[in-house]
């Protein structure tokens, strides 16, 4: 399996900071994005952004396979909410749907099946790649 580096999440978030001219921090998180409560931890851990650029008030989230079908091998568990992993995370997306916008930030979803894909990877033709990602940024309908 590749390094998280060389993941199609870090090859879509640096396209993004090529575009931007500006490089946004990973995996950010806010007090106000948390997951549900346990026992464990009763105000719920703080769910991270796939990219956050601060001083444009943009957080990108890239969204793979299992945000948009089953992924029976991650979602057969159940989670601290009481319902499966693949419940939790669709849960988990509307709830930064909601309030990352509420928090006056700009939340641009970018999907993984926007790119060409071969074996379940980006092919990376990154001019084709750029204008894909430059569209989402800079485009109408950038929400997701």
């Amino acid at each position: 399996m590749a390094s998280r580096s060389a993941s199609d999440e870090h090859y879509v978030l640096d396209l993004c900071d090529e575009v931007l001219g500006a490089v946004g921090q990973r995996q950010a998180t806010f007090h106000w994005l948390r997951g549900d409560a346990s026992v464990a931890r009763p105000t719920g851990t703080k769910l991270p952004v796939d990219g956050y650029w601060s001083e444009l008030g943009l957080v990108v989230e890239f969204q793979e396979e299992q945000h948009s079908a089953p992924s029976p091998f991650f979602d057969r568990r159940q989670t601290v909410s009481g319902v499966g992993r693949g419940e939790q995370r669709r849960i988990y997306d509307d709830r930064r749907r909601k309030l990352i916008p509420e928090h006056g930030l700009r939340l641009v979803v970018i999907h993984k099946h926007e790119f060409a894909v071969r074996s379940r990877r980006i092919v990376r033709d990154k001019e084709h790649d750029a204008r894909v990602v430059r569209g989402r940024l800079l485009g109408a309908d950038v929400t997701g």
